[in-house]
C-alpha cells in the first residue's frame, strides 16, 4: 500500500487555557498515532505560537479523518490548521 506524508502546521491562536487544558489528551492521541505509524512526527516551535506534525497515511482523507480525531479539534478548536501540504521525502544517504 502506498502511503502519502503530510506536513501540517498548527497555531496556537485559540484560547490559550482551553488548549492546555485539551493538551494531555491531544497528546496521548499523538502517541497513539505514533504507535500505530500514522504519525513520524510532531513538536511545537521553539516560540510556542504553533506546531509542526508529520503524518504517513493512506490519503488526505485518512488524514481529515485523523485531525478530525485529534482533541484539539474536536469540539472546541483548541488550535487552528494552518496549512496541510503534502510533502515528498528524499531519500539522503
Amino acid at each position: 500500500m502506498t502511503m502519502t506524508v503530510f506536513a501540517v502546521q498548527l497555531d496556537f491562536d485559540q484560547d490559550e487555557e482551553r488548549r492546555l487544558e485539551v493538551r494531555p489528551r491531544h497528546r496521548d492521541y499523538l502517541q497513539r498515532l505514533t504507535g500505530e505509524g500514522r504519525l513520524r512526527s510532531a513538536g511545537p516551535f521553539a516560540d510556542g505560537a504553533g506546531a509542526l506534525l508529520v503524518y504517513e497515511v493512506t490519503d488526505r482523507a485518512e488524514l481529515d479523518a485523523v485531525l478530525a480525531d485529534d482533541p484539539y479539534f474536536s469540539g472546541q478548536p483548541a488550535a487552528t490548521v494552518a496549512s496541510i501540504r503534502e510533502w515528498q521525502i528524499l531519500p539522503l544517504g
